[in-house]
């Protein structure tokens, strides 16, 4: 069975992402993002087109930490790949700039599903792992004080 142009999948995907990032000192915001873009341009199917790092500014609440964002435009060659770029590098934001239209076969949406899937399996892995840790010091942490408390009296 052959694919017609209409059902052919569509490759080439341009993208902006915008990643933030806070802590101090300000140069080393600027360092992390720089780090992060070379990263993503490492990335299988992804290539970096155009960057902006913005520089830090002092947030307001918290008058010791800076916080900063760059502006990464990025061309991925199918929507998997952009798809694993949200999960690993988490953008504060992300638009398709082209195309307009994206065509995606059964296939295409398999494997954007399975990804999604893997991903969200392991994360749910790691809240389970830490919810059991909790409890585990929580319990600890109450042997400790009835302890201390037998101890006082």
């Amino acid at each position: 069975m052959s694919l017609n142009n209409k059902d052919r999948e569509t490759k080439g995907l341009i993208a902006m992402m915008i990643i933030e990032v806070l802590g101090k000192p300000p140069e080393h915001l600027k360092e992390t993002l720089e780090e992060i873009i070379k990263k993503i341009d490492a990335e299988k199917g992804v290539s970096v087109i155009f960057k902006k790092i913005n520089e830090p500014v002092l947030m307001k609440e918290q008058k010791e930490f800076y916080t900063s964002f760059a502006e990464i435009e990025i061309e991925v060659e199918e929507i998997l790949h952009l798809a694993i770029l949200m999960f690993k590098y988490m953008p504060a934001h992300i638009e398709i700039i082209s195309p307009e239209l994206i065509a995606l076969t059964n296939n295409g949406w398999n494997d954007v599903l399975n990804e999604l899937t893997r991903r969200l399996h392991g994360y749910d892995e790691v809240a389970r792992i830490i919810q059991v840790e909790k409890n585990i010091l929580e319990k600890k942490l109450r042997v400790a004080l009835e302890n201390k408390k037998k101890e006082e009296k």
